[in-house]
C-alpha cells in the first residue's frame, strides 16, 4: 500500500507544480493585442476618490471610442511603472507629470494642469518655504507624483526627509494633517481642495514649483497605433468640450464651500439629518432619485429647518414659493413631509421638461438651476450660451453665462428678462458639494440607492472622511480592501 501512497503523492505534487508553472507562464506573458483582447488600464489605488473616478471615466470613454472592452486594474502608485514594464497593462490612466524625466516610459498628451502644494494644520505655525519643513514629519504616498517632487527637491536640499507610505491614500495623509497627527504632506491643489470640506484645520502652506500637466503613461515601446489613437482621442475631447465637462464633473465643485459652511454641514449631518432621513428616502423612491441629492437640496434651501421662512415668504424645508406650493398641491409648506415630497416631484417635473438629448449629470444640474430661478430663465441662459458659442446642453458652459442674466445688455433681448442667474450657479454648485460630501459620509450605510451617473461610484470601507470627521478619531485610518464597480 505504501507504494500507492507514494505514487499518489508524486502525482499530486506534479499536478500542483504544473498548475503553478501554468499560472506563472500566463502571468509573465505580454498582454494580447488591445484591438482583439481589449484594453487593460492601470489606475493608482492610493489617490483620491475623485482622481480614481476621473481616471476610470476617461479610460472608459477612450475604450468606447475604440470599440474595445476595458479592464481596469488597481495598483499602488509605486508599482504602476513596474506593471507597465512587465506588460501587465497597456497604459496608466492615473496621470504622470508630463515634465517627468523617465526613459522607461512614454507619455500621451497633457490633459490636466495641477500644482503641488504643502498641506499643514492651521493650529501650528505656517511654514513659508521648503527649508521650514526640515526636521518635521512629512509623509507622502510611495511612488506618487508628490514623492517624485520631493526626490527632485532633495537634490537642492539634502536635509529634506520624508516617510514613503504604502497601504494608505492621499486622503488618509491629508486627514492625518487635518487631525494634527502628521506635520505635513504634499498633494496637488485639487486633492487638497477635495479634503478641505472635511477638516477645518487643514490648509495650504505654499505652492511648490511651477504647474505641471498630467498625462497617461505608456511603456517605453508602446504600440504606435495605440499612441496615435490616444493623441486623436484627446484632440477630439478637447475640441468638442467633453474633457472640460469631465473635469468639471469631478473637480468643478471642490472649492465651492467655505470651511465654516462645510464644518456646519458635517455637524448638521450628525445632529439633524436622522430626523428627516426617512422622508428623504421616501421622496427618493417616489421619483427614482438618490435620497442624498434631495437631502442636499433641502440643506441648501433651509439647512434642514422645516420652519424656515424668507423675507419674500418662501417657506419650509424645500423653501417653496406660494405658486410652486399651489402647483404641487401643498396645503402646508411648513409640514416637512409635504414640503420634501413636493420639492422632489417639482425637480422631477423640471427634468422631464428638458430636451431628451440632455444626459446625466447635466440633466440634474440644469434642472437644479431651473428649480432655483425658474425654467424660463434657464431657457434664457441656454439661448445666451448658444449666442456666445457654448454648448446649451452642458452645465459647464451654461454656468459661465447664467450670471449675465442680471445685465441689461443681455436680459433685455431675452424672453423672460432679468434674473439672479449668479444665485442659480451658487445654488447648483453648493448642492453638488453637499451631495458629494453626503454621499461619502453615508457611503457605509446598508441599502444604498442605485448608482446614478453623477455619483462617485467607488466605495471604501474605511474612507478618510466620516460622519465625525471634525472630532477626535476613534481608530487609526488605514486603507483596506476596496470594492469597485464601473458603470457603463
Amino acid at each position: 500500500m505504501w507504494k500507492y501512497g507514494l505514487l499518489f503523492k508524486l502525482l499530486f505534487t506534479g499536478i500542483i507544480m504544473s498548475l503553478l508553472a501554468y499560472a506563472y507562464y500566463n502571468l509573465s506573458q505580454a498582454l494580447p493585442p488591445w484591438r482583439t483582447g481589449g484594453l487593460v488600464v492601470a489606475i493608482a489605488q492610493d489617490s483620491t476618490l475623485s482622481d480614481e473616478e476621473f481616471a476610470k471615466q476617461l479610460a472608459h470613454q477612450f475604450a468606447d471610442s475604440l470599440h474595445v472592452q476595458l479592464k481596469i486594474i488597481l495598483v499602488p502608485a509605486d508599482q504602476i511603472e513596474t506593471t507597465l514594464q512587465k506588460g501587465h497593462a497597456h497604459f496608466s490612466a492615473s496621470g504622470f507629470k508630463l515634465d517627468e524625466t523617465n526613459n522607461a516610459l512614454t507619455f500621451g498628451p497633457g490633459f490636466m494642469t495641477v500644482h503641488e502644494q504643502v498641506a499643514f494644520n492651521q493650529d501650528q505655525p505656517q511654514p513659508r518655504q521648503l527649508r521650514d519643513l526640515i526636521g518635521s514629519t512629512i509623509a507622502v504616498i510611495a511612488g506618487s507624483n508628490q514623492e517624485k517632487t520631493l526626490l527632485e527637491l532633495k537634490k537642492q536640499i539634502p536635509e529634506l526627509t520624508w516617510e514613503s507610505r504604502t497601504d494608505q491614500t492621499v486622503e488618509d495623509l491629508l486627514k492625518e494633517v487635518g487631525q494634527g497627527k502628521l506635520d505635513y504632506t504634499l498633494a496637488n491643489h485639487e486633492q487638497i481642495s477635495e479634503m478641505l470640506n472635511y477638516y477645518v484645520n487643514l490648509a495650504v502652506a505654499f505652492d511648490i514649483g511651477k504647474p505641471s500637466k498630467l498625462a497617461w503613461a505608456f511603456p517605453e515601446k508602446a504600440d504606435n497605433d495605440l499612441m496615435t489613437a490616444t493623441a486623436k482621442f484627446f484632440t477630439d475631447i478637447e475640441k468638442n468640450g467633453e474633457l472640460q465637462i469631465l473635469l468639471d464633473r469631478y473637480y468643478g465643485h471642490n472649492d465651492r464651500l467655505a470651511p465654516l459652511d462645510a464644518a456646519e454641514f458635517i455637524n448638521q449631518t450628525d445632529k439633524t439629518l436622522s430626523k428627516f432621513k426617512s422622508l428623504f428616502k421616501e421622496a427618493g423612491k417616489l421619483i427614482d432619485e438618490d435620497w442624498r441629492l434631495i437631502a442636499a437640496i433641502a440643506y441648501q434651501e433651509s439647512h434642514w429647518d422645516p420652519l424656515a421662512t424668507s423675507d419674500s415668504n418662501v417657506r419650509g424645508m424645500m423653501m417653496l414659493t406660494e405658486a410652486t406650493a399651489a402647483r404641487m398641491n401643498v396645503t402646508n409648506r411648513l409640514d416637512p413631509r409635504e414640503s420634501i415630497m413636493a420639492g422632489a416631484k417639482y425637480l422631477e417635473l423640471i427634468k422631464k421638461q428638458l430636451p431628451v438629448r440632455i444626459e446625466e449629470p447635466e440633466r440634474t444640474w440644469l434642472a437644479l438651476a431651473a428649480y432655483n430661478q425658474g425654467y424660463g430663465h434657464l431657457e434664457d441662459a441656454r439661448i445666451l450660451t448658444r449666442r456666445q458659442g457654448g454648448n446649451t446642453d452642458t452645465w459647464v458652459d451654461i454656468k459661465k453665462w447664467m450670471p449675465s442674466l442680471n445685465k441689461p445688455v443681455y436680459f433685455e433681448s431675452l424672453k423672460h428678462g432679468y434674473a439672479r442667474g449668479g444665485e442659480a450657479v451658487i445654488f447648483v454648485e453648493n448642492i453638488r458639494a453637499y451631495y458629494d460630501m453626503l454621499s461619502r459620509l453615508t457611503d457605509n450605510e446598508p441599502g444604498l440607492p442605485q448608482t446614478h451617473t453623477y455619483q462617485l461610484i467607488s466605495t471604501r470601507k474605511k474612507p478618510a472622511f466620516a460622519l465625525h470627521a471634525l472630532r477626535e478619531p476613534t481608530s487609526e485610518s488605514k486603507a483596506t480592501d476596496t470594492s469597485y464597480s464601473l458603470a457603463r
